[in-house]
């Protein structure tokens, strides 16, 4: 069996829908997200496969996002080709919650300066 066929029979075909998540049923890492044999020696993750077999090449330095946020889906059109920096700012660990924090603790607003955000209340984010 070819390694495309091999892996599209790993996926749930019965929503197999363009607007709905296609679930991975193979085996999956403690994260969520799907693990595929490519070879005997070589391992991929489904996700990526999947982009790299029905969008083509994924570019260098990029990772590949989830837009529908579900680790396990490998609808293509639910992929997406980012930076990892734009990846994990829109994720929901903590750089990302704090990165869309638009006021200090203090309740001021906070501005730019370079690469630091500082609050036009209290100061706070100033280096001493």
């Amino acid at each position: 069996m070819e390694l495309e066929e091999r892996f599209w029979s790993k996926v749930d075909w019965d929503i197999h829908d363009e607007d709905r998540c296609w679930a991975w049923e193979a085996t999956k890492i403690w994260n969520g997200y799907g693990r595929f044999k490519v070879t005997r020696t070589c391992l991929g993750l489904a996700h990526r496969i999947a982009y790299e077999l029905e969008v083509g090449e994924i570019p260098e330095g990029m990772v590949i996002d989830h837009q529908c946020g579900v680790r396990h889906c490998v609808n293509p059109s639910h992929l997406r080709a980012v930076t990892p920096r734009q990846n994990t700012l829109m994720g929901n660990g903590p750089t990302a919650v704090n990165a869309r924090k638009v006021n200090c603790r203090c309740g001021g607003p906070y501005r730019q300066i370079k690469l630091q955000r500082i609050c036009e209340r209290c100061d706070y984010g100033r280096a001493s």
